[in-house]
C-alpha cells in the first residue's frame, strides 16, 4: 500500500537549489536508479546525520527500490525507509514528506505482519497520510497512499470488521467511498501518475463497478513507467483489461 510519490511522483520540493548530492540522487532516481539514488543520498547524509531532506527521500528511494522486490527485500528496504522517515520526522516534523514516506513504508510493512499488527498499523497510515496533507494538501501520494488504505478497508467488509472490533479493538472507519475519494483527489493534482489510476481501476472493480474500472485502467495503461514497479503493475493492468473483455 503507499509523494510526494515526487513533484508528481518524483518533482522536487519548490524553491532553493540542492546540494549536488541530493539533486544527483533525485536524477537517479528519476532514471529508476535506485542503488545510486540511495548512494547519493547516503554520501549527503554521512556529512549531515540528521539532515530531514536527505532522510526523506532515502525513505523514498527504500519505498520504491523495496516495492520492486517481491521477496524479502522488499521488507528489509521498507523496514529502512521506516527508520529514516521516522528520523525525518524526528528532526523536523514540518517536513511532510516524512509523514508520507512512513506511510509508504508502512503500508508494505503491513503485508508481512499478522491481523493484529495490521489493525494497528492501519491507524498510523491513515494518522501519517492525514499529517502529510495538513501540511501539504496537494501531496498526490499520500492521498493516493490513502486510497489504497481505504480500499483494503473496503474489502474488509462488516463481518470482518465487527471481528476486528472484538479481536484487534477496531479498524479505521471508511471504505470504498473514501478510497474513491481519495483516488480521484491524487488524479486531479497529478493525472499522469500510473499508480493513481490504477489504484482507483482496482477500487471500482473490487466494488463491482466494471465500466468504471475499465475506463480507469486503459487511462492507466497509456501513462509512463517512472517506477521500477510500474512495470509489472503494467503487466497487471492489461491482464485486468483481457479479464474485463470477457
Amino acid at each position: 500500500m503507499l509523494a510526494s510519490i515526487l513533484f508528481v511522483l518524483f518533482g522536487l520540493p519548490g524553491g532553493g537549489t540542492l546540494p549536488p548530492p541530493l539533486a544527483a540522487g533525485d536524477e537517479a532516481l528519476l532514471r529508476v536508479e535506485y542503488p545510486a539514488a540511495i548512494s547519493s543520498y547516503g554520501a549527503f547524509l554521512s556529512a549531515h546525520p540528521e539532515d530531514p531532506q536527505a532522510l526523506w527521500r532515502l525513505a523514498r528511494a527504500c519505498v520504491c527500490y523495496g516495492e520492486s522486490f517481491e521477496d524479502a527485500r522488499r521488507g528489509e528496504f521498507c523496514r529502512k525507509a521506516e527508520q529514516y522517515a521516522r528520523r525525518c520526522i524526528a528532526a523536523d516534523s514540518m517536513v511532510s514528506e516524512g509523514h508520507t514516506w512512513l506511510a509508504g513504508a508502512l503500508g508494505y510493512i503491513a503485508l508481512d505482519e499478522g491481523m493484529k499488527q495490521q489493525a494497528e498499523i492501519s491507524f498510523e497510515i491513515l494518522a501519517e497520510t492525514d499529517r502529510a496533507l495538513v501540511l501539504n494538501p496537494r501531496d498526490d501520494a499520500a492521498l493516493s497512499i490513502k486510497g489504497s488504505l481505504f480500499r483494503a478497508l473496503g474489502n474488509a467488509g462488516w463481518v470482518k470488521r465487527q471481528m476486528a472490533l472484538l479481536l484487534l479493538g477496531g479498524v479505521p472507519e471508511g471504505g470504498f467511498e473514501e478510497g474513491e475519494a481519495a483516488l480521484k483527489q491524487a488524479i486531479a493534482i497529478n493525472p499522469d501518475v500510473m499508480r493513481h489510476q490504477y489504484e482507483l481501476g482496482v477500487l471500482y472493480l473490487d466494488w463491482g463497478r466494471r465500466d468504471e474500472a475499465r475506463e480507469c485502467l486503459t487511462r492507466a495503461a497509456g501513462l509512463p513507467i517512472r517506477t521500477g514497479i510500474d512495470v509489472p503493475r503494467l503487466k497487471k493492468i492489461r491482464e485486468l483489461l483481457a479479464g474485463l473483455d470477457h
